[in-house]
């Protein structure tokens, strides 16, 4: 299994954000972790430090080596997928051919100012934008509408170091997003938020047959991202991430509240503008405590091994650790040493054949 690095900040503070993302970086570069992602986020202030993840994509490549540079996601309704193939190709270019996309179709109707009409069709257009941006990516011509309706031929420049794109699907937990997946011969991109490891295990088997019965070499590679800090010990990680992951949980409440409003039904939207301050402590500290227990990756390098495992045995090929959800950036930065440890310690026990 590998390990990578996920950001996904609530950050005040949007210059010490970006700090500790070209700090994590160098120490994901300088000690064999896969992948640094960065993802897509708008209008918010859960995750809106990166709103284009080919930018951060762009500094990451100047400040590292080996690292894979990933978006974890473009929205690509959002996009022109000429417009998506063309900044990431200067990225791969930048970093020598180290870049992947996650395409993701969006959920937040009020992102979609950028792309007005396009929110109902959103995930049959991204997977119509992935096919087309992996089309360009191989040096194929599109043929598409000038500004007066003429049809012109393009091709994009300029061309990737890639010969071919590694391309994931991110999915929120969906069986039919897992088997969409296979069947494009995509990787798979998900999370913990709303699905217990016993679900990820039967949606990545529904990936791998959908996979196999595309006629695909390989078997694919799933990605999941997951909160993390390792400390001392679990007590101690406990205190330190509480309060800090409490409040990230809390920022992202209204973002859902807007997002039921608009997508849900009315009475729903009613029930959550209803709750008080103190309801939604309440319900807080009850995501909190389970996240803590079954969806995070915290504890101790030993529990971290505990825990690999579990994930392995559901299919996980990745982990995907977000580390930016509110800790002291110094505490990040001593906590990634112990993911470093973690790393190296999963590879003692799992020999380099079974991964």
């Amino acid at each position: 299994m590998e390990f990578g690095l996920f950001y996904f900040a609530n950050a005040e503070e949007h210059r010490q954000g970006y700090e500790l993302l070209l700090e994590g970086a160098r120490f994901a570069d300088r000690n064999g972790f896969s992948a640094v992602w960065t993802p897509e986020r708008h209008f918010h202030e859960f995750g809106g430090i990166y709103p284009n993840p080919a930018v951060t994509g762009a500094a990451i490549a100047a400040v590292t080596e080996h690292v894979a540079i990933r978006a974890g996601s473009v929205v690509a309704p959002l996009h022109n997928p000429i417009r998506i193939a063309e900044e990431w190709s200067v990225v791969d270019n930048l970093s020598g051919g180290r870049t992947g996309i996650a395409f993701a179709s969006g959920w937040h109707a009020g992102d979609f100012v950028f792309s007005p009409g396009r929110y109902h069709d959103r995930r049959a257009d991204n997977v119509a934008a992935l096919e087309q941006v992996r089309r360009l990516w191989r040096g194929e011509s599109v043929t598409v509408p000038d500004g007066v309706g003429n049809p012109v031929e393009i091709r994009t420049l300029p061309r990737p170091v890639q010969a071919e794109l590694p391309v994931w699907l991110t999915t929120s937990g969906s069986i039919e997003s897992f088997g969409s997946a296979g069947r494009l011969g995509a990787n798979v991109l998900t999370h913990l938020l709303g699905q217990e490891l016993a679900d990820i295990e039967q949606k990545v088997k529904a990936y791998h047959a959908a996979w196999h019965e595309a006629g695909h070499p390989g078997r694919g590679h799933v990605s999941l991202m997951i909160h993390t800090y390792l400390g001392t010990d679990r007590a101690a990680v406990k205190d330190v991430v509480r309060e800090p992951f409490s409040q990230y949980l809390l920022s992202s409440f209204d973002l859902i509240a807007r997002a039921v409003g608009r997508t849900g039904s009315t009475e729903t939207a009613g029930d959550i503008a209803a709750l008080t301050d103190a309801d939604r402590r309440f319900l807080i500290d009850a995501a909190f405590d389970r996240y803590f227990r079954t969806n995070g990756l915290f504890g101790s390098v030993e529990d971290g091994v505990e825990i690999c495992g579990g994930l392995q045995d559901a299919g996980v090929d990745e982990l995907a650790c977000l580390i930016d959800f509110g800790v002291d950036s110094k505490l990040v930065l001593d906590g990634l040493d112990r993911l470093g440890e973690l790393r190296e310690a999963w590879a003692q026990k799992v020999p380099a054949a079974a991964n």
